[in-house]
């Protein structure tokens, strides 16, 4: 019984030991941190759609990723628009389009990362032809 919990013990020890000389492998590999200046492909985006009220609603999201484009239909024009406005949703400007008079409200959010900066926008539009006239394809999920 004493050698069975010896060896467990040792075994244990050197499995330790192995792994902590892995992480110590892993982080010498690792290169070092970029600056915003000389980082390229750090811009990102978690988006998601909300389409409905607090009583029913059907919530979609993505990853949109810029370097290269991906994470949607229209990633391309999405990442387009937002280098356009250095990653500021809300300054993107109103598309010239006649909406419907109907609610069906959509709430959008998106966080993540512009330019090395921070990104947190939050809104909701009384329909989706209003959300996609003042934020563009960004949330475009469903093309």
């Amino acid at each position: 019984m004493t050698h069975t919990n010896t060896t467990t013990a040792r075994r244990r020890a050197a499995h330790a030991g192995l792994t902590a000389a892995a992480a110590l492998l892993l982080a010498a590999a690792a290169p070092a941190p970029a600056s915003a200046e000389t980082r390229s492909g750090g811009d990102y985006l978690y988006l998601m759609v909300t389409k409905g009220d607090s009583r029913s609603s059907d919530t979609r999201g993505t990853l949109l990723l810029c370097d290269p484009p991906q994470g949607h239909g229209r990633a391309a024009e999405a990442c387009a628009q937002l280098d356009a406005s250095g990653g500021d949703i809300g300054a993107f400007p109103t598309a010239d389009v006649y909406c419907p008079m109907l609610y069906a409200p959509v709430t959008v959010q998106a966080r993540g990362q512009w330019n090395g900066r921070p990104v947190e926008y939050r809104q909701t539009f009384s329909n989706g032809c209003v959300m996609e006239a003042r934020t563009g394809a960004v949330f475009a999920l469903e093309s």
